[in-house]
């Protein structure tokens, strides 16, 4: 595997100009288990408040229409301004920017845990989106940068990966603990115990170092993206809620797709671009975001419509339903170690990613035969174990080229550009599913008794089925996409690519 561009974090420059080893390379395992907690901090937001809106909704009181709120406030501000907090990275360093990301997000936190209203609660979330903005891309390309080393590279990605794949079911399973057995708020307050061994070890194990003060920040790029990209996932939110003909959805649609097409034609003008074209020219990279978007869109088949059907038709309460995803965070972990320390070394991503696309898609299809009498045991755990395996076998590979071989001036704009693809597949996937699945119940209610209880649940099952359909067409589109995009063979740094500095 290509060595990725040593970093300002990890390497000091002398006043010969000379590089020497910092205190960060010979604590890089620390280092890792920082990362993987801030990166922890993040994703467990996109799902751990989702189980507590109820709760929250009595406590303060907001419709049923406004609730959808809490979840869209923190997706806008965070799919919206990741390309911006990477490149906020790279301009001011990844130290600074990693601290004032884990410090904002943690106090943000405290303002939305300690809401007395709606309007607090929301601001609150849009904050932590913020945040988590400049936090992201500055975590991933933290580690980019810190492990140079293609073998512990992999092992770090593996980890890494793995805690991205399994984040959003850890967070229904803390989510539903908290709010059982505690108060709905610590949802939020969790962030704080987590963000303070994160802002410890930050303070202590990076190293900053002095920044290129000709740079300077590309602001008619920054608003065309930022805009763009609000009005893309602002559209697939309204969609959830709105018909797919309302100005609201197709208007910020269109709207998102004209912005960020000016924003690529801006991007080879500018003379200090935001996103650097020679970060995506490479092919294996190209693929790398193709998979994190498809990935990210067929995902939410399991964690958002399975947690209906362990709960509405199964009776699962909250904590059961976060204890039966485990089996499937565990798988995950394995095969996301698994391909990147192993399988991407031996035989590429070629074979692998599309591999995982596959897996997906069938743990998808066996989740269409759930019916009202299925047990747990025999017919959820076994397609929970595939998709598992599958998602590991496509997130960590695909985190580890999409940043691979960017030099370390553009390694956070990278990263950000993987989180984008995951944010954006997320709404993508979130909308559709949501919208498919409502249509497939309606369709099955036609001509019956809509109160019969019975034909309720069945109407229920047919929706959760339609989605895990679709889902499953987005892990097979994936497989198509992937194994003509990625190269053959073992990766190798492409010579067009974002050049790379070896240690």
């Amino acid at each position: 595997m290509a060595q990725t561009a040593a970093a300002p974090d990890t390497v000091a420059l002398g006043k010969t100009g000379d590089r020497t080893e910092e205190a960060g390379s010979r604590h890089r395992w620390w280092i890792l288990a920082m990362i993987g907690l801030a990166q922890l901090m993040v994703v467990l937001d996109a799902t751990i408040v989702n189980i507590a809106l109820p709760s929250a909704q009595a406590d303060l009181g907001f419709s049923d229409g406004n609730r959808t709120w809490i979840v869209t406030a923190y997706s806008l501000a965070f799919g919206s301004l990741l390309l911006l907090g990477g490149r906020i990275a790279d301009l001011f360093g990844r130290k600074p920017a990693f601290l004032v990301g884990v410090g904002g997000f943690a106090v943000a936190s405290a303002v939305a845990g300690a809401a007395t209203s709606f309007e607090m609660l929301v601001a609150g979330r849009a904050l932590q989106g913020l945040f988590g903005a400049l936090l992201a891309p500055a975590a991933l390309s933290l580690l980019t940068t810190t492990f140079t080393d293609p073998k512990e590279r992999a092992k770090a990605f593996g980890i890494f990966g793995a805690i991205a794949g399994s984040g959003a079911a850890v967070g229904l399973l803390l989510g539903g603990v908290l709010t059982e057995y505690m108060d709905w708020r610590w949802t939020l307050f969790v962030n704080l115990i987590i963000a303070v061994p994160v802002l410890i070890g930050g303070w202590t194990l990076l190293r900053s170092t002095g920044r290129d003060r000709s740079a300077k920040l590309d602001l008619p790029g920054t608003v065309l993206v930022t805009t763009g990209l609000f009005s893309i996932v602002y559209g697939f939110s309204n969609a959830e809620s709105h018909d797919w003909s309302s100005p609201l959805s197709w208007g910020f649609l269109a709207t998102g797709a004209v912005l960020l097409t000016a924003f690529t034609w801006w991007q080879t003008r500018a003379s200090h671009p935001l996103l650097p074209l020679r970060v995506l020219l490479d092919r294996d990279r190209g693929a790398s975001f193709v998979a994190m978007l498809i990935s990210a869109a067929g995902m939410f088949g399991v964690f958002l419509f399975l947690t209906y059907y362990l709960q509405l038709s199964l009776g699962f309460s909250a904590v059961q339903t976060g204890l039966a995803f485990l089996p499937m965070v565990g798988a995950l972990m394995v095969s996301a170690t698994m391909s990147t320390s192993v399988l991407i070394p031996r035989i590429g991503p070629k074979i692998v990613v599309p591999l995982g696309m596959v897996l997906g898609a069938v743990g998808m299809v066996w989740l269409t035969a759930l019916g009202l009498d299925s047990t747990y045991a025999a017919n959820v755990l076994p397609p929970l174990l595939v998709t598992g395996l599958g998602i590991g076998l496509i997130m960590a590979p695909a985190m580890s080229l999409a940043t691979s071989g960017v030099a370390a001036d553009d390694s956070g704009v990278a990263s950000a550009s993987v989180n984008t693809m995951q944010q954006i597949g997320g709404s993508i996937g979130t909308a559709l599913l949501n919208t498919l699945a409502a249509s497939a119940a309606t369709s099955y209610l036609v001509g019956k008794n809509p109160t019969d209880k019975l034909v309720q649940a069945q109407a229920a099952l047919e929706s959760y089925s339609a989605a895990y359909w679709w889902s499953a067409g987005f892990f097979a589109v994936g497989a198509l996409l992937t194994v003509l995009l990625y190269r053959r063979g073992v990766p190798a740094v492409d010579a067009e690519a974002a050049p790379t500095v070896h240690m």
